[in-house]
């Protein structure tokens, strides 16, 4: 967390079955026990918990949390389309938008900033597609800085099933590197751009 951005709003969106509440578990409490600031999680099912509408709302601030509900988020983390299509309308100007990018499509969206990653698809690679959110929460952990990775790392290691724990932090750690890469690839861009127009 920078001294600049003293409160984030963060909602996460996907379908029930997808472990939307898990990963704002994980965000929320690498927060708070990781990082020492104040957060708070609520969370809500569409009308069946597998396949239905399901959201986890994360405030992360360094001061008391007056009011717990996501109004426009600062970031916002989309696994379905159906969840971007519900929370669209709350993008400020200046938010974060994540997205699965096999499984989201946004359009022309206004906002401060759009990252895609290929989650399920890395997390089909690793064998098992029910990670997803695991490696969805690496890249959302190298790309917002809004946690510490090892916060988070050390979350994901304490939150997933017992004998999972090795196989959740590879995903994490390939959400991660993914994270980074995208973020240097986008330096060297504006760098080649800047050079370009010197």
């Amino acid at each position: 967390m920078t001294s600049q951005s003293l409160k984030k709003e963060i909602l996460i969106t996907g379908f029930g079955g997808q472990g939307i509440v898990l990963a704002g578990q994980i965000v929320g409490k690498a927060a708070s026990l990781g990082d020492h600031l104040e957060s708070t999680l609520t969370q809500s099912y569409g009308p069946e918990a597998r396949g239905g509408a399901c959201s986890a709302h994360v405030i992360i601030s360094d001061s008391f949390i007056h009011f717990p509900y996501v109004r426009h988020p600062d970031i916002l983390v989309c696994m379905s389309q159906g969840g971007f299509d519900k929370f669209r309308h709350l993008l400020k100007e200046t938010s974060t938008l994540i997205t699965d990018q096999d499984l989201v499509h946004p359009g022309d969206v206004v906002c401060g900033d759009v990252f895609a990653v290929p989650a399920t698809r890395m997390a089909e690679e690793l064998g098992r597609k029910m990670m997803a959110n695991i490696v969805m929460t690496g890249f959302f952990t190298a790309v917002t800085q809004a946690i510490s990775f090892e916060s988070a790392q050390r979350m994901v290691a304490a939150s997933v099933p017992k004998g999972t724990e090795t196989l959740n932090l590879s995903a994490f750690g390939k959400g991660h590197d993914f994270g980074v890469a995208t973020l240097k690839g986008r330096r060297k861009k504006i760098e080649a751009v800047r050079g370009a127009t010197a």
